[in-house]
């Protein structure tokens, strides 16, 4: 025999009473029935179990309210919470719950701010209620009241002045809220912009995050703002309008070009986010990145490469620069695993870059080949003739990059055999990988990769087999 409700309320058994009401909705009722208990923990469970059940206990929404009056601080701060969890329907306890957000009990005002954003159908008495919790001595329900007229959206539109004042405030999570709050009321969120450009020098990067989110969903208007700032003496404001307009993926080339100036600031931080910035902003940037190439020092050049690498096949104009910066002469020197030849090709190589910095910049255009030039003749060509680099990490990536380049890489198969015979671990490695990814099962190509089933490396080992399987399994 099941037990009865009130023992189960008694024995605060929230899981028995829902899984009972699953079954029988009637139950409800009975839950409402016990809101009028003396026992307070009868009274409490039953305030619970209705906020668990959320809009389907509709019909206790006043008995709820009338709990909000309890002299007992957990009941009436549960009521709030209960009537929160009902939402729209439980409209009537605006009045009410506007009125706790000047209760002593900060638990209390915390959970009234939450239900009046979670009900909405505001009033001009709780919409002032919400504003003046947001000097409110305790944090969470200066953070909550902040959240509160963000759900409760234009309707809050008032409250924009002094949301803007709470970007100022000395806890991290108001002003995070703040930020966001602003955006979600919309109406009225042009004007709030200049505190928001001041907020993008926060101490802390969350509300920075929250900021830059906003000022991208109020759009347009903010563009002449972050313009006027971009050459701010604040690194940290540099950074967060970079970031703001690459976001907003700006096509204005005036803007652009003024943005990649910044790839040129003393602050490597700067010129990273920039980078970043107009790798997200894609093909309209292509000219501009193109540009700051050729006067740029090796570091700033393998970023723009991975920034113009990042764009994809949309920065197929960029193809002839990087397939230029790939080739050199020394490639035409057929690549030979012999004591002469290597001593030759390294005393070649040493003279004309001594510190390894072209190479470095040539292992960046070789990964870029690999994501702009899909189905690219003249990409493969220039890879494939990486494949003869002298420097070992050329040659991997090279290879690497011939596997994403789709069905033309067939053609470089030849290539990539020959290259399963590098004296450089990470070469075989990527060219017994690639033969995979291609995917042409012929007798060379198992054949050849065989022959690395023992290789003194294991990952070699592994990638071979690996590429064996996909080969003979399709």
């Amino acid at each position: 025999m099941s037990a009865p409700l009130e023992k189960l309320l008694r024995d605060a058994r929230i899981d028995l009473i829902l899984s009972r009401i699953e079954k029988d909705e009637s139950v409800i009722d009975e839950l409402i029935n016990y809101l009028d208990s003396d026992s307070r923990s009868i009274k409490f469970n039953s305030i619970h179990a209705l906020g668990l059940l959320g809009q389907k206990s509709i019909n206790g929404v006043s008995k709820v309210i009338n709990c909000l009056e309890d002299i007992d601080w957990s009941i009436c701060r549960e009521a709030a919470r209960t009537l929160g969890n009902i939402g729209t329907s439980a409209k009537e306890a605006v009045s009410k719950l506007s009125f706790l957000l000047d209760d002593k009990e900060a638990s209390i005002r915390k959970e009234a701010a939450i239900a009046l954003g979670k009900i909405k159908n505001p009033t001009p008495e709780s919409i002032l209620s919400l504003i003046k919790a947001l000097d409110d001595d305790d944090g969470e329900v200066r953070t909550e009241a902040v959240k509160a007229l963000g759900e409760i959206g234009s309707d809050a539109s008032e409250a924009i002045p002094h949301l803007m004042k709470s970007l100022k405030d000395i806890n991290w999570t108001v002003r995070t809220a703040s930020a966001q709050s602003i955006s979600q009321i919309g109406k009225g969120s042009i004007k709030a912009i200049p505190d928001l450009l001041k907020a993008l020098e926060d101490d802390d990067w969350r509300v920075r995050f929250r900021v830059v989110n906003t000022l991208v969903e109020i759009g347009e208007p903010v563009i002449p703002h972050l313009t006027e700032i971009l050459d701010s003496k604040k690194v940290i404001v540099k950074k967060e309008v970079v970031e703001t307009l690459g976001e907003m993926k700006i096509s204005n080339e005036t803007l652009i070009d003024k943005m990649s100036k910044l790839l040129f600031d003393r602050h490597e931080s700067v010129r990273g986010k920039t980078a970043d910035a107009l790798r997200s902003i894609g093909k309209h940037a292509i000219p501009a990145l193109l540009k700051a190439y050729e006067k740029s020092k090796t570091k700033m050049k393998i970023i723009i490469l991975s920034a113009l690498g990042g764009i994809g096949t949309e920065a197929k104009e960029a193809l002839p620069m990087i397939i230029n910066i790939l080739t050199t002469r020394e490639q035409e020197i057929e690549y030979i695993p012999s004591f002469t030849t290597k001593l030759r090709r390294a005393i070649l190589t040493f003279l004309k870059d001594p510190f390894k910095k072209r190479a470095s910049v040539r292992v960046e255009a070789a990964r870029a080949l690999g994501r702009i030039g899909v189905d690219s003749e003249y990409a493969l060509h220039a890879l494939e003739t990486a494949l003869n680099d002298t420097k070992g990490n050329v040659r991997r990536e090279a290879a690497l990059a011939i596997g994403k380049l789709g069905l033309i890489a067939e053609a470089a198969i030849p290539s990539l055999i020959k290259a399963l015979k590098d004296e450089n671990r990470d070469v075989r490695w990527r060219s017994s990988e690639a033969l995979g990814i291609i995917g042409v099962n012929t007798e060379a190509v198992i054949s050849n990769l065989n022959n690395l089933i023992h290789d003194k490396c294991d990952y070699v080992c592994e990638s071979a087999i690996l590429a064996i399987d996909n080969l003979t399994e399709q």
